[in-house]
This record gives structure tokens, C-alpha cells and sequence, in this order.
């Protein structure tokens, strides 16, 4: 019987083994996002706050770590073998947003202004002129770009961020500049938007008389939203706005006329977020994707392609934006269509997602919760 119960089991544990060899060779070869930096040093806490890859080796995060007291140190990660190795280096005030041109010029955004560096990040300079309580930069070539933050600011440049002039279209915007926010900017070749929105306070109602779960929906706020497009370059602009549920957040434009637009809602709505097809020329927009469980923070169309990448993290329940992280989720579509969620490394959690790269076959992810992740192609 011991003979028997020998051989019977050694019969079932070879092909158990084949099975679990062949499931990961097969996951092996598809493509997939490998954990590549995680911040491990003690007693800290690192924070992304947003990631630039802008060629397959230099890449650039910024952000802070913050220590148990709450403490926080600004930081800056830099990379020079394509995230392989990521190496500190030293920042003056914490980055909220970064834009590079090209590999070695860049620029990144603080709460207190703009500072550029012409070295892919190994220094930085501060353009002291620069407004304050900007989000968002975005450059055309090193003198031309634009900038966006707080009380319905949007700003251009013509010397590379040493002096800056509203942008005049702006006094068309009719919402309340103590409420309004240019928090995202996006350009391909001359064709650009930037997006705003203005958010009023929610107004604090008694236990009693708040909405059931069931009537979520009804008690979100609409937020009235103003989009800023122009076709030359930012020689004219034109404004076009709307009362909607949510914030436009993200837009990655392409080369063909079309780009991707995220929009995130507040908690308790019926859908975390929904991304849209949005044709440039037409200005006729259509939702290629949403899921209760999947709260997209970022999305990235290639030019010359239809496939896109989208990227957040698995919500659960009606609070999305708890203190707890959901686990990384990663979806690719070849269509806009049908879209097939990626292989990501089981460690991988966020609140936030930042995808970032040069093209479709070297592409990043970092978290906020201070991690890096890299697409392994099949």
C-alpha cells in the first residue's frame, strides 16, 4: 500500500509540476510589468508625485519621503540604464509635476514654481520669476510652453520659464477663480488642450439629511468644465466648456487627430472613473472603457497606433480614494474596444499610477507609493 500510495502520488506531482512549469513560462512570455524600484530605506516613506521616462534609459521621479513624525524630505530618482538602477538626488523643494523635452531638458513644477535642468536632473535651476501654485508645464520647444495651476491661471512663456503672461483667453472662462483649476495640459506637434475645472464646495448636510447609498449619484456635485484647444501652436485658442460629473484629469493626444481623455469622479458615484475617445476633429467623444473595480488614474495613446494603455489601481466599495492602496491594474487595448487587463507584479499597489515612456516598447509605471515598474515585452 505504502508502494502504491508512492507511486500514485509521484503520478499526480509530475504533471502538477508540468502544469505550474508551463503556467509560468506562458506568463513568462507575454508581456508584463516586473517590479524595478521599490523604496526600501528605513524609517521612510517615499511619495511619487509624477515620473518622465522621455527616452528607453534617463528617466526622472520626484516627490518626497516623508518619516514618522511627517517629516518630508523633497527627492528626486534618476535612472541612466533604463530603470535598472535609480539613484537619489538632491532637491530643494518638492516636485509636483515634471515635463521633459527631450532626455536632458526638463522641467519640474513646486508649490512655490518652476525649476529646469539641462543635465536630465543631476541639478536643477529655479526660474525665479516663475509664477507660484502652478500644476502643470508644458513645453513646445526650450523658450515656448505653457503653464497652468490655481485660480484660473493659465500662463505662456517664450524664454524657457524665466518670465511668464496670462494667457488672454482665459478672462472668457466665467467660473469663479477662488474655485477653478488648469490641472492638465497636452500637446501633439500644434494641436494642444488644456483642461480645467471648477469645483464648488459641497455643501455639509446633517446625517439625517443625506441621501441614501442607493441615491449616491444624485448627490455628487456637477463640475463645470472648460477645455482651452488650439490647432497652431497656442497662436489662437478656442473655448469650449460644460457642466459634467467628474474631472477631466489626463489626455494623451496622437499624431491622427484622436486622444484619450480620463475622467475621475468623486466617491460613492456609480463608476470610480471613464475614459473617452475623443475625435479632435469632430470634437465627437465616446466611452471606450469603465469598471466599477478598476479606478484609472492614468491613460496613453501612441501616435501612428490604435493601441492605448491604461493604468490604476482595484477600487472596492463605494469609497475609492481610501487610505488603503488597491493592488496595480494595467489594461491594454489594440482597438479602443476590447481591452485585456496585464500581468503586473503581485507586490505592486497604489493610489495613483504614472505611465511613462517613448513609444509602445519601453514604457514605465510608478505608483505614488513609491514604486517603478517596467513592461516586459513577450
Amino acid at each position: 500500500m505504502r508502494l502504491l500510495y508512492r507511486m500514485t502520488r509521484r503520478a499526480l506531482l509530475i504533471p502538477l509540476t508540468a502544469w505550474f512549469v508551463f503556467t509560468a513560462l506562458a506568463t513568462a512570455a507575454e508581456p508584463h510589468w516586473d517590479l524595478q524600484f521599490q523604496y526600501k530605506q528605513a524609517d521612510f516613506i517615499l511619495t511619487i508625485n509624477d515620473f518622465a521616462m522621455p527616452s528607453a534609459q534617463r528617466g526622472v521621479a520626484c516627490g518626497y519621503a516623508s518619516d514618522h513624525n511627517g517629516r518630508q524630505r523633497p527627492l528626486v530618482l534618476l535612472t541612466t540604464d533604463g530603470g535598472a538602477h535609480w539613484t537619489e538626488s538632491p532637491a530643494r523643494e518638492i516636485g509636483l509635476s515634471l515635463f521633459f523635452l527631450d532626455d536632458s531638458t526638463g522641467w519640474m513644477v513646486t508649490a512655490k514654481g518652476v525649476w529646469q535642468t539641462l543635465e536630465s536632473g543631476r541639478t536643477w535651476t529655479k526660474k525665479t520669476r516663475a509664477p507660484s501654485d502652478l500644476v502643470r508645464v508644458w513645453f513646445l520647444t526650450r523658450e515656448h510652453g505653457y503653464g497652468s495651476g490655481t485660480e484660473k491661471r493659465v500662463f505662456e512663456t517664450n524664454d524657457g520659464g524665466d518670465t511668464w503672461t496670462l494667457l488672454p483667453i482665459v478672462k472668457e472662462v466665467p467660473s469663479d477663480a477662488k474655485t477653478t483649476t488648469f490641472g492638465e495640459i497636452s500637446f501633439n506637434g500644434k494641436a494642444g488642450i488644456i483642461a480645467g475645472w471648477s469645483l464648488p464646495p459641497r455643501p455639509e448636510l446633517p446625517l439625517y439629511a443625506q441621501p441614501s447609498q442607493a441615491n449616491a449619484v444624485h448627490r455628487q456635485i456637477p463640475t463645470y468644465s472648460v477645455l482651452l484647444q488650439t490647432v497652431d501652436g497656442g497662436q489662437t485658442w478656442k473655448k469650449s466648456d460644460a457642466s459634467m460629473f467628474g474631472q477631466i484629469t489626463r489626455i494623451s493626444m496622437a499624431a491622427q487627430g484622436s486622444a484619450l481623455g480620463l475622467i475621475e469622479f468623486r466617491d460613492e458615484f456609480e463608476f470610480p472613473s471613464e475614459v473617452y475617445k475623443v475625435d479632435l476633429h469632430t470634437g465627437k467623444s465616446d466611452r471606450v472603457f469603465r469598471q466599477r473595480d478598476s479606478a484609472i488614474t492614468d491613460v496613453r495613446l501612441f501616435s501612428g497606433l490604435s493601441t492605448a494603455v491604461i493604468a490604476g489601481y482595484e477600487a472596492s466599495g463605494p469609497i475609492y480614494r481610501g487610505p488603503i492602496p488597491g493592488k496595480l491594474k494595467v489594461l491594454i487595448s489594440e482597438d479602443l474596444e476590447t481591452w485585456s487587463e496585464m500581468t503586473v507584479d503581485y507586490r505592486a499597489v497604489a493610489h495613483r499610477a504614472m505611465i511613462a515612456g517613448p513609444d509602445p516598447d519601453h514604457l514605465w509605471i510608478a505608483t505614488d507609493t513609491g514604486m517603478i515598474l517596467r513592461l516586459v515585452p513577450e
